[in-house]
């Protein structure tokens, strides 16, 4: 199965899966930070504004790589129940982790977003970018918090995904690549440097 060069490329590829549909005042909004390269391409093919939603995964004790759930700057956060049974976790037990992660999606909303006014989803076709969709549990955090803002629809786009993690999601996902091995999302690109917060910064500019 053929990989992405680099994360422009997969959103030129997402992007030509997405622009037959009729968008109604479409909003893409890229998951910091990986998903904001990705996101950049499909707002400029369907001439659709651009914006961060973010999300931060609450990672395992002692394996803060491996998201049990993840959470946005003011909403409850989402785990995964089986995930949680597996390690024999409670939420309590991860609401350190998760008021830290809290903290932390407050600060890079703060951050991305500058004096832009508040995002207004109302009656509008929602778009949520991610540059791969593993777990799927930050993507579900954004979801969540993007339902509470009342938009017309929403669709979750990502160049990639675990064909496993589809199955968990009641909003539609439109990928390009759903193979049948995974791995991790870096196997699926040529190049999968760290984006960092000045080429999101640039980005949204």
């Amino acid at each position: 199965m053929k990989r992405f060069a680099n994360r422009r490329e997969a959103g030129r590829a997402l992007a030509a899966r997405l622009a037959d549909h009729a968008w109604h005042e479409p909003l893409v909004l890229g998951l910091p930070r990986g998903g904001v390269p990705v996101a950049k391409e499909i707002a400029a093919h369907l001439d659709a504004e651009l914006d961060v939603v973010v999300a931060r995964k609450i990672g395992a004790p002692g394996h803060p790589e491996y998201g049990v759930g993840a959470v946005t700057a003011d909403s409850e956060p989402i785990y995964d129940p089986a995930v949680l049974r597996a390690l024999n976790l409670t939420e309590e037990q991860l609401s350190g982790t998760c008021d830290r992660e809290r903290e932390e999606a407050a600060r890079r909303t703060t951050l991305y977003r500058k004096d832009r006014p508040p995002l207004d989803l109302r009656d509008r076709d929602v778009i949520v970018v991610d540059d791969g969709l593993a777990t799927g549990v930050t993507a579900k955090a954004a979801l969540h918090w993007i339902a509470g803002h009342a938009p017309r629809s929403v669709t979750l786009a990502v160049p990639v995904a675990a064909r496993e993690s589809l199955g968990t999601f009641r909003t539609p996902v439109v990928a390009v690549l759903v193979p049948k091995h995974f791995g991790a999302v870096s196997r699926w690109y040529e190049r999968f440097d760290q984006t960092t917060d000045a080429e999101v910064l640039s980005a949204l500019e």
